[in-house]
């Protein structure tokens, strides 16, 4: 599904709404501490709520949380980040020098 362009994916009342219902009791836990902690409201603020973003899209895919459970428990197919990625020390490498 993807966002209407008038909508912001952002907007906690759209994340409240596409986020499965199991998941929003800890949103909205989230969301307020953040709330109540921001010192700079478009920083902690601003990521937690694309953090939010992003879960409730990959919330309702098929499978989310079974592989969810598998990570959790250790016991996931997992590949060494370099090898994925076959540039990542080059890259580390910039980052670290910024």
């Amino acid at each position: 599904m993807t966002a209407r362009p008038t909508e912001n994916p952002a907007d906690p009342l759209m994340i409240l709404r596409d986020l499965p219902a199991r998941e929003r009791k800890e949103f909205l836990r989230q969301y307020h501490q953040a709330v109540d902690a921001a010192h700079d409201p478009a920083g902690y603020q601003r990521r937690l709520l694309h953090v939010w973003s992003l879960t409730s899209i990959a919330a309702r895919q098929p499978g989310y949380y079974e592989e969810l459970a598998v990570g959790r428990a250790g016991t996931a197919t997992t590949v060494p980040i370099a090898d994925a990625v076959p540039d990542w020390a080059e890259r580390a490498a910039a980052r670290d020098r910024r």
